[in-house]
């Protein structure tokens, strides 16, 4: 089955008041103060298109998929079917087989880790990731690299939090079994030219994985255009619902590889001697499918496709350009990683002197304001920093200028608390 191009938006200001009302979470108040949501890069919030086609499901003809030839099972199974269409449409994917639903962008990358690595990656082999990993995109391959005896090789970033490319460039240029890279940092907001990066890799005849966890929700995210093997997001990061992601994959290599889990739906034939896997891309989503997730997670692709994508990057952008220079102005305040906008998305990291991370997260807490305290799954980048956590703030499409003001705002506050 082919899919539909991606119609091509322009990208026009955002109405962020309509968008607001979408998500009813956004009316409630924290401590008496109007809530100002600046976690989006652990979770975003869920309009109300999205909860309603979960509701739909539950409440009109939830069924198991796939197993039914009774109406309710094949109006469910056609609306799980749809939602990978939508998502292969959405990152431009050849084909809607080549799209396996997981529950987030951790158990995609440890899928390829597992089913394609373990089979592949061999003594003597080179693994080539950086210092901004997630752990996601990290660890999986540093266990597998240890138990199979191959070298894992760590590219660094320079002093304003950007990926070391000619350190890049001359590691791939001493051979690579597999590259594994973030699109764009949870920790920095800093966006990799994976384009470009991914065409050194192949060149080197690397098998490439790209952690899309932290760029799918907020810019275009085109797998044909970014040439990788391999790519994972999270649903829930992109207005879809907790327990909602994808992992895609080349059809050549998804063939080869052996699945993942094993369990009802995966196969196609069981014997005693010998088992038949399933097509693509049942073969990869054993037992029952969280299929109401993945309903919803193809309502939030349309929501963002309706919003437009390109919209949504630029407003983001002038966000992070309203909050920089004042966090970068506020003395006492260090801000981690670019201070220009310059290929990065609305992820802003600072930490205040005299101030914990996790304290500080509290006092804004009480103004309302939720961000994310700590070392956000980032360990040897905080250590590459030299520091043990920050605070974060992260923002997407339903943000306002008026609250990057009220987050400096609060800041101030936070300092004079503290006698700073």
């Amino acid at each position: 089955m082919a899919v539909t191009a991606r119609p091509t938006r322009s990208a026009t200001k955002l109405d962020v008041t309509r968008i607001r009302h979408d998500f009813p979470v956004l009316s409630r108040t924290v401590h008496g103060k109007p809530l100002v949501w600046l976690d989006s890069a652990s979770t975003s919030q869920k309009p109300r298109q999205v909860l309603e086609a979960m509701r739909v499901v539950y409440e009109e003809h939830n069924a198991n998929i796939h197993r039914g030839v009774y109406e309710f099972s094949e109006r469910t199974t056609a609306a799980f079917e749809d939602a990978r269409a939508a998502v292969a449409r959405f990152i431009n994917a050849p084909s809607p087989r080549e799209v396996i639903f997981v529950r987030n962008a951790t158990e995609g990358l440890n899928l390829v880790a597992y089913a394609w690595g373990r089979d592949n990656l061999r003594k003597g082999d080179r693994v080539v990731t950086t210092v901004l990993e997630h752990h996601s995109s990290f660890v999986p391959w540093q266990q597998l690299a240890k138990d199979v005896g191959a070298e894992l090789v760590v590219v660094d970033i320079d002093e304003e939090g950007r990926l070391r490319l000619d350190q890049m460039r001359a590691e791939l240029k001493r051979g690579a079994k597999v590259l594994a890279i973030t699109h764009t940092s949870n920790g920095l907001g800093v966006i990799n030219p994976v384009k470009e990066i991914v065409a050194w890799a192949k060149a080197a005849g690397a098998t490439t994985i790209v952690d899309a966890a932290q760029s799918a929700p907020h810019m275009r995210v085109d797998v044909q255009d970014i040439g990788c093997d391999f790519i994972a997001f999270s649903g829930h990061k992109m207005l879809g619902p907790v327990g909602s992601g994808v992992v895609w994959g080349r059809a050549a290599l998804l063939e080869r590889m052996r699945p993942f889990l094993y369990g009802g739906d995966m196969i196609s034939r069981v014997s005693i001697e010998q088992t038949d896997w399933n097509e693509l891309p049942w073969k990869f989503e054993a037992g029952t499918s969280a299929y109401v997730d993945a309903i919803g997670l193809g309502a939030a692709v349309g929501y963002l496709e309706d919003v437009g994508m390109d919209a949504i990057h630029e407003h983001e952008v002038a966000l992070a350009a309203r909050l920089l220079p004042q966090l970068v102005a506020e003395d006492g305040v260090t801000v981690f990683g670019p201070r220009d906008t310059r290929d990065r998305v609305g992820v802003v990291s600072f930490d205040v002197k005299g101030i914990h991370p996790h304290d500080m997260a509290t006092l804004l807490d009480r103004e309302g304001i939720a961000v994310r305290a700590g070392h956000h799954c980032n360990n040897p980048l905080m250590t590459r920093l030299g520091v043990s956590a920050t605070t974060r703030a992260s923002t997407y499409l339903y943000n306002t200028m008026e609250e990057m003001d009220a987050l400096v705002a609060a800041v101030r506050k936070a300092k004079k608390v503290f006698g700073i």
